[in-house]
């Protein structure tokens, strides 16, 4: 956090932090015309930690804009201290879990780790399983129980398949295995044999022709495979296959691996 034209963010939480960076963020995007300098600090767990943070962020407030802190800190001493900081302070769980209580007649128990660790052991489990099927089936490698695949994602190369089916998996817990489309499946108009038994689970994804040239190139620049000319035939031929089996399919060149997910969760019907 050098450059002080930039307003300093925290997204501050006594546990992993992810729902502070996830739900600041989704805010944050409604602010384009700001810039902003983010840092996230997990596992605020002793007031110590908590007076360490609230003076690195008063330090910042010293020098330039008024920071901004995103807490979800489920300890209430711990979100004491850190409302503390010379910041504005928008405390993400405290005032909901108040209203939770009340709504249930019952105090919270201010247990850690029940949002991304093991305090849901079955759904923990569930997801580091889907993790495991989603790394072996990644880009076709393995066909070995397919038929147990609550998803199939499908798209010519460097379409977003792989980290489109690892969050599904990590965050979803659903058993998601993706395969390439490539020249020889174009050529004769038709999916990989693997894939005919199971076209009810396949879900397409496609791209623009010049964002998908821009990926390729980083990855093999000046090649046939990264040309603009082979990106459009590449997706033209995925869409008809799509068309001709159909296969719903999302344009992944123009939505976040979030929002790819929660549409395809919600056209497909898979719930955790």
């Amino acid at each position: 956090m050098k450059d002080q034209r930039e307003r300093p963010v925290f997204f501050l939480s006594d546990g992993t932090g992810i729902t502070a960076e996830t739900f600041g963020n989704t805010l944050l995007t409604q602010f384009p015309q700001e810039t902003f300098a983010r840092e996230t600090v997990p596992f605020i767990s002793t007031p110590e930690l908590a007076y360490q943070v609230v003076e690195t962020v008063n330090e910042l407030a010293s020098l330039g804009p008024l920071p901004l802190i995103f807490s979800t800190a489920v300890n209430t001493s711990i979100r004491a201290i850190l409302s503390t900081a010379s910041a504005h302070f928008i405390d993400l769980l405290g005032g909901h879990v108040g209203e939770l209580e009340r709504a249930l007649g019952t105090r919270a128990s201010g247990e850690l780790g029940k949002a991304h660790g093991q305090g849901n052991l079955l759904r923990y489990q569930s997801r580091m399983a889907a993790v495991e099927y989603a790394i072996e089936h990644d880009d076709g490698q393995s066909i070995r129980a397919l038929e147990n695949a609550e998803l199939i994602l499908i798209a010519p190369s460097r379409c977003g398949k792989t980290p489109t089916t690892m969050y599904l998996a990590l965050q979803h817990g659903i058993l998601a295995a993706n395969f390439p489309l490539v020249d020889e499946d174009f050529e004769r108009g038709e999916l990989p044999d693997p894939l005919l038994p199971h076209v009810g689970k396949c879900f397409g994804l496609s791209s623009t022709p010049l964002r998908l040239h821009q990926v390729r190139t980083g990855r093999r620049p000046r090649s046939q495979y990264s040309s603009l000319r082979q990106c459009g035939y590449e997706l033209r031929s995925a869409e008809a296959l799509y068309l001709g089996y159909g296969i719903p399919h999302v344009n992944s060149g123009v939505m976040s691996v979030e929002e790819m997910a929660a549409t395809i969760l919600q056209r497909m019907h898979l719930h955790h």
